[in-house]
């Protein structure tokens, strides 16, 4: 088989093992392995580019290569964290993957293993089984265990630690380091470095503490011990105080005690009954219906009783007497006119019946109205009362109690001799008492979880049994639940106990796994307190000195001193022989493969002459480059090029921003009004490029342009919806049509005064007489004067010459010679005061300026008389009003000059379809 060395790929010619993914596709002319490495598809030769480019390529991975069977460039080839032993030399035969994260510590290698391949920062410490004292450390893949210095030794090895070398710190002995650099910890142990134990769980090695147990003597240093019972159903579980909590959830109350007005279950006492200082609900005495917490005295007393002037605790019966007013006995009651004796068991009554007790017998004590005996221990009978001999009835026990007794109950026994037997859960009894834990010097009884007996003399406090020491008497140490008077190796003294090391360590000062003072054999080295494992990759352990040296540097890792114990070569020439390395003399020029320790052409079977295989199939593309067409790098000057035109793009945007905001700017400070016309729009998107061409290039507005604005302009005026800024509509127009002819039939003639030629000029009607007066009262600014903006409208001004036969008092109108409304006047002249106060037009706008169009509608105005009074213009004809507005009054179709007089002043007035005067 053919190898080319300056890839990472092999030419498969015979069935063998890979070490790494096998990479096929259809039609392909061979199949090639994958070393591990960087792949991507520009990756020489051209036979594996066309491999890795393949549509229908697809990768078979070896054991630890996690890799889909899809090829997805670039592809990373790599080991998984762990390591692989191989049962063959040099990476072939059986593979077995073990993972990082999965091994555990003296697990037990194949005993075939010849070869071990590690993932990169991962090292492996492995024992061997057969001696004691052979251990070593693996930090690079080994091609051939037989080839390690003292191989002979290392038969049936075990993994005693394996570890990413990427967690700062390392990890505690438990813990696992792994590829993010964080510590995997088993179950039970805890913390960044799985230092310590979980809570519940105790020992060198985190177990469980004991089931049932609510707290035990836990940690890395504990016994293990029950300390306190796990509670089945406390109180709290039903929201319950003082009673006990039943399968179903409802709260059973101890004697006397009752639900709060808060909700709280037995936490209050019951109507009868009295919180005494000891924390337990006791009952009234005999007669009192109801009494006050803390003191019992009665503030109620039951029916016939009166309360005892003394004692107000008490309630006294009232007094037996006959009719005839005779006193009976307290033995007896009274029977109207004599006295009867009471029933057997009643001492004292009020009646015959044995419910009519007020003092039970001897012997008997009153409950809920009767009266009922007691047992030897003063247990009253169907209950877990207990009888009280001074209040003569059944009580409660004591506080916490379910359960309690009277040894050797007699007529003398006192309340104060109530033994409790059982407690709410919770609760343990000590001396008769319930309490919340057992005191010093005892210990609770692992055969009931609920009785306290005392521990054993030599013990100050003890566990589990009376023997068991926690701490001892006599300044003596408890070590491991014995008393001695000093700690064990591998303990060390805290708070009069000998408690135990962490494991990681041999001795120590403390708890903590960076406490140690000496470290165990499998992990020797003592660094800062801490034990660890291993020395760094390039050291190795001195157990004469018990410190780390450095490796001899023909070795990149070593078992030992000097250039035999090399487990790696620094030198990417050379190899592993016998723990010593040697040039590798590679064949065909290949190099050692970084990472494995061997030749390129030791992975794969060569045929010669001598062999029988037939030789090798000519394969296209094995030895030729691969050809990877790319896109062809800009030129300098076409990056240039780019950047200016963003520049340049970039400043215009800015210009016209800025431009953009003064316009803005002169808007709101009344520079540059906006438009009028709400319904006007902005130019055209071309008539806007236009301008900005003109403007960039200093060139002067276009008759196109201009004209094309001028068409826009023509196109809003003839809007019917433009409301007042556009023409009228057609109808509009018809209407006063109409009205000019209707006005024209009505004129009058006069013959001229002079006997001039031809007919007079027309008389003026009434309605044309408003008009003039009308226009005439419009107080007008002096006519302005020819601009760059305004070249077509000239000022209008008065002349003094007159036709011989025009009356002197008509004024006439001069437009400019090339107006086409020139010649359509016709009149007498007058002065030129009168023609400027009728003719007067505004000076230009900014709308004017800013478009060179003249402003087509009069500016509006409030009529005035010429002596500054309003004119009245409901008082004009009717005619002006309905018929003709300040808007419509030009659009007549006849050239009309006219001469009337109007209170005392000739008035003029000019129509005609296209007068500037109306514009």
């Amino acid at each position: 088989m053919l190898a080319r060395s300056s890839i990472l790929a092999t030419l498969i010619y015979t069935t063998t093992s890979i070490f790494g993914a096998r990479l096929s596709a259809s039609g392909a002319a061979a199949t090639i392995d994958l070393l591990p490495g960087q792949y991507t598809s520009s990756t020489s030769p051209q036979l594996l580019h066309d491999l890795l480019t393949s549509s229908s390529a697809s990768l078979t991975p070896s054991p630890g290569f996690n890799t889909t069977s899809a090829v997805q460039l670039p592809l990373n080839l790599a080991l998984q964290p762990g390591f692989t032993s191989y049962s063959g030399s040099k990476y072939s035969g059986q593979a077995s993957f073990s993972s990082l994260s999965n091994t555990t510590s003296n697990s037990a290698l194949p005993s075939d293993t010849n070869a071990i391949a590690l993932s990169s920062n991962v090292w492996v410490a492995l024992a061997s089984r057969s001696s004691n004292n052979t251990r070593v450390v693996l930090w690079d893949s080994v091609p051939d265990i037989s080839q390690l210095p003292q191989s002979n030794l290392l038969n049936s090895l075990s993994v005693i630690d394996i570890q990413s070398t990427t967690c700062s710190p390392p990890c505690a002995g438990s813990g696992v380091c792994s590829a993010s650099g964080t510590c995997i910890c088993p179950a039970g142990f805890t913390g960044s470095s799985c230092e310590t134990c979980s809570p519940g769980f105790f020992g060198p090695t985190c177990q469980k503490c004991p089931d049932n147990c609510q707290t035990c003597d836990d940690g890395t240093s504990g016994t293990g011990k029950c300390l306190k019972p796990q509670v089945q159903n406390p109180p709290s579980s039903c929201n319950c105080l003082n009673g006990v909590c039943g399968s179903n959830g409802q709260c059973a109350c101890s004697t006397g005690f009752t639900t709060a007005s808060n909700g709280t279950a037995c936490a209050k006492c019951a109507s009868g009954f009295f919180l005494s200082s000891t924390g337990s609900c006791q009952v009234c005495q005999l007669g009192c219906a109801q009494c006050s917490d803390g003191t019992g005295a009665c503030t109620a007393c039951e029916s016939g009783f009166t309360q005892d002037s003394t004692d107000r605790t008490k309630c006294n019966p009232p007094r037996e007497v006959t009719s005839t007013g005779t006193v009976c006995p307290s033995s007896a009651f009274s029977n109207g006119g004599s006295c009867s004796p009471c029933a057997s068991q009643c001492q004292t009554c009020t009646g015959g019946t044995a419910n009519d007790c007020v003092i039970c017998a001897s012997g008997t004590f009153a409950l809920n109205g009767a009266c009922v005996g007691v047992n030897s221990d003063g247990v009253c009978s169907g209950t877990n009362l207990i009888a009280d001999n001074i209040k003569k009835e059944c009580d409660s026990c004591g506080p916490k109690c379910t359960t309690c007794r009277i040894s050797g109950f007699n007529a003398g026994s006192l309340p104060t001799d109530v033994q409790c037997t059982g407690c709410l859960p919770g609760f343990v009894l000590s001396q008769g008492q319930c309490v919340e834990s057992c005191p010093s010097g005892t210990f609770l009884s692992p055969q009931d979880n609920l009785t306290c007996q005392p521990c054993d003399s030599s013990c100050g406090t003890c566990v589990g049994s009376s023997t068991f020491c926690l701490t001892c008497s006599n300044n003596q140490l408890a070590s491991n639940g014995r008393c001695v008077t000093s700690c064990p190796s591998n303990t060390f003294s805290s708070s009069g106990s000998c408690l135990s090391c962490h494991p990681d360590c041999a001795t120590c000062s403390g708890s903590g796994f960076n406490q140690c003072t000496s470290c165990p054999a499998d992990r020797p080295i003592l660094n800062n307190g801490r034990c660890l494992c291993t020395c760094s990759k390039t050291q190795f352990f001195d157990p004469v000195s018990s410190s780390c040296q450095t490796c001899d540097s023909s070795c990149s890792s070593c078992s030992g001193p000097g250039p035999s114990n090399c487990l790696a070569c620094s030198s990417p020439s050379q190899v592993l022989r016998q723990g010593s390395c040697a040039f590798a003399n590679c064949q065909q020029s290949n190099v050692v493969v970084s990472g494995l320790g061997v030749c390129l052409s030791e992975l794969v079977l060569i045929p010669d002459s001598t062999d029988n295989l037939p030789p090798l199939p000519s394969v296209s593309g094995l030895y030729d480059a691969t050809k990877v067409v790319g896109r062809k790098p800009l030129e300098w000057w076409q990056i240039l090029l780019m950047a200016l035109g963003c520049a340049f793009i970039f400043l215009v945007i800015v210009w016209l921003f800025r431009r953009r905001k003064a316009r803005k700017e002169k808007q709101k400070n009344g520079e540059y009004p906006a438009s009028t016309n709400p319904k006007e729009k902005k130019a055209g998107w071309k008539w806007r490029l236009v301008r900005f061409g003109e403007k960039l290039f200093g060139h002067r507005r276009t008759t196109a342009a201009t004209w094309a604005q001028r068409r826009k302009n023509e196109k809003l005026k003839n809007d019917p919806d433009s409301r007042g800024y556009g023409t009228e509509s057609e109808a509009s127009k018809l209407m006063k049509l109409r009205a000019a002819e209707e006005a024209r039939g009505s004129y009058q003639r006069e013959p001229q005064a002079n006997g001039g030629r031809g007919s007079g000029p027309a008389l003026v009607p009434q309605h044309e007489e408003d008009i003039v007066k009308l226009i005439g009262s419009y107080n007008k600014p002096s006519t302005p004067k020819a601009s760059k903006f305004n070249t077509r409208f000239q000022r209008i001004q008065a002349t003094s010459a007159a036709s011989p036969n025009s009356s002197p008092s008509v004024p006439l109108l001069s437009l400019p010679p090339n107006d086409p409304h020139h010649n359509r006047l016709s009149g007498s002249s007058s002065s030129s005061s009168d023609i400027e106060n009728v003719n007067r037009l505004s000076a230009p706008s900014l709308y004017s300026q800013m478009t060179g169009m003249p402003r087509r509608t009069p500016e509006p105005r409030r009529p005035v008389r010429p002596d500054g009074e309003l004119l009245d213009v409901d008082a004009l004809d009717p005619l002006l009003k309905s018929r003709f507005s300040m808007s419509s009054f030009g659009s007549g179709g006849e050239k009309n000059l006219v001469n009337g007089k109007g209170k005392g002043k000739e008035e003029n007035i000019v129509t005609g379809t296209k007068c500037s005067f109306w514009k």
